[in-house]
């Protein structure tokens, strides 16, 4: 096998860096005078790093560096079985490079895109062999990420998916196959997590700090959604929703935010400028480290109710009896969890015992218990969010946070809304999903593949439906249609059908 790599920047150098170390001959190939160099310069010092790390050994590290040889012109490509793009991200400059391998290649040559953005039947479209031509999404940076996303354009054939897995498969990546759309299966079914946060930052339900908090305590991500996009560029992050608003012709789910358009309007474009959604200061964290959770512990017997009988009313009886609650004396609180909420029963609580209430399909204000709090929760976190309306008394708010507290939750007290804050960002994160599954652009286990491995999720959304309950899940998309009558939240057909197998 011979590889072919077109553009030694920080996505072609890795590509290349990998090509090599999987024994294959790797050319590479860059029209910006000393790129080649300067790329190849870097693989061979980050191939010697490996080696001292223990990655690979010295001498896979030096058998790879020989399998390095520059590509002066396009025609030096002429040998490759497979040659990968991996050129900047703009249409006519990727058409034009594809008819130009297409002239010095081979006619059985598979010609592949690293594009992240673009339709690759758009640039098989270019191809003298269309059916040669395939998407070969690594993740940056190449030579970690344990993922390649394969996309098969219209026009693919499949002895093209067949070289393109097996080149990725030889070169360590978990490979997944996706169908050619907007954003692929991996970027596509990962909209959510910062289109949602956006959308609750707009509606002011928490504020940046505290969605960010919520989703790494509440849900085990290692970084919020605005932290990701300071990491990743503000203005990249737009370009992306700009590019999915297009070429989906305004599906509303994939709409921008005028929240991304402001701040790069501004300049604050994250960690590249020193702000964004935070201040980068030398020396000084844009952020406080999370709170420690508290030992669960003080319960003493006393007597909490906590009705429902899906996941997360069994993760709370569970967490109440570890902190030694029991059933001595009257209710000090009703904790209801009933998922979908109860139409007319919702906060039938004994005589004076306060109520909780779980916002997961509702919002507080349209549960019919003006002085209940409202919370939510998943199975597994180790904070619960909550919100009061104007009628909740001060004791009940005090009893509610007594109550988590007591069961080792962190409190983060937010606006109210159907699913506060990580309620929504998950459903929505299982609903895309379950659009993506059900239109063919991958399956199941590809979804959740590709986004643990992809984006670094601690949970594929699949797997966050299957824990929550595929009724539970439609009940709280439904429940968000309800509330704002948007598009953006009506339900995926599968997931209205009965869910994922």
């Amino acid at each position: 096998m011979v590889l072919g790599v077109v553009g030694a920047g920080t996505m072609g150098a890795g590509i290349a860096q990998l090509g090599a170390l999987a024994g294959m001959e790797t050319l590479v190939h860059d029209p910006v005078p000393g790129a080649v160099e300067g790329g190849m310069r870097q693989i061979r010092v980050n191939l010697e790093k490996g080696a001292q790390r223990g990655r690979w050994s010295k001498e896979d590290a030096d058998a790879g560096s020989r399998l390095l040889k520059p590509a002066g012109g396009l025609a030096d490509l002429a040998p490759c079985d497979l040659v990968i793009e991996a050129a900047p991200e703009r249409l006519e400059l990727k058409r034009e490079l594809f008819e130009q391998l297409s002239k010095v290649c081979r006619d059985d040559a598979v010609l592949a895109s690293n594009t992240s953005s673009i339709l690759i039947s758009s640039l098989a479209g270019a191809a003298a062999h269309p059916e040669n031509v395939v998407g070969m999404h690594f993740f940056n940076p190449p030579p970690l990420m344990k993922l390649l996303e394969v996309i098969a354009a219209e026009q693919t054939g499949e002895r093209a998916l067949t070289v393109a897995r097996e080149v990725g498969e030889a070169m360590g990546k978990t490979v997944v196959i996706a169908q050619d759309g907007p954003g692929f299966l991996v970027n596509r079914c990962g909209r959510p997590f910062g289109g949602e946060a956006l959308r609750l930052l707009q509606e002011r339900v928490a504020t940046v700090e505290q969605i960010d908090r919520i989703v790494r305590m509440g849900g085990g991500y290692r970084m919020g959604p605005f932290e990701l996009q300071d990491l990743v560029g503000i203005d990249v992050g737009f370009d992306v929703t700009k590019s999915f608003d297009a070429q989906s012709f305004g599906e509303p789910r994939w709409k921008p935010s005028m929240l991304q358009a402001r701040m790069v309007a501004a300049g604050r474009l994250g960690r590249k400028t020193g702000r964004g959604w935070y201040v980068y200061e030398e020396g000084t964290p844009h952020r406080p480290d999370d709170p420690e959770p508290p030992p669960p512990g003080g319960g003493d017997g006393r007597r909490i109710e906590i009705e429902g009988s899906g996941p997360v009313a069994e993760f709370l009886r569970e967490r109440c009896a570890a902190a030694g609650f029991g059933d001595e004396g009257e209710v000090e609180l009703v904790v209801d969890a009933t998922v979908p909420s109860p139409a007319s029963d919702v906060g039938l609580a004994p005589e004076g015992a306060p109520l909780a209430a779980l916002c997961a399909d509702r919002s507080l204000a349209s549960l019919g218990h003006p002085e209940a709090v409202g919370f939510h929760v998943l199975p597994g976190s180790t904070l619960v969010e909550l919100t009061r309306g104007p009628a909740t008394p001060e004791g009940a708010e005090e009893t509610a946070v007594t109550f988590f507290e007591r069961c080792g939750f962190v409190c983060e007290w937010v606006e109210d809304a159907p699913g506060l804050v990580l309620g929504r960002i998950v459903n929505q994160l299982v609903n895309e999903a379950a659009f993506a599954i059900g239109e063919g652009v991958g399956s199941p286990e590809d979804v959740d593949t590709g986004v643990t491995l992809g984006l670094n999720h601690p949970r594929g959304p699949v797997a966050w439906g299957r824990m929550l309950g595929f009724d539970h899940v439609l009940a709280a998309v439904d429940g968000l249609f309800d509330h704002f009558r948007d598009p953006r939240y009506r339900a995926a057909p599968l997931l209205r059908g009965g869910g994922i197998e």
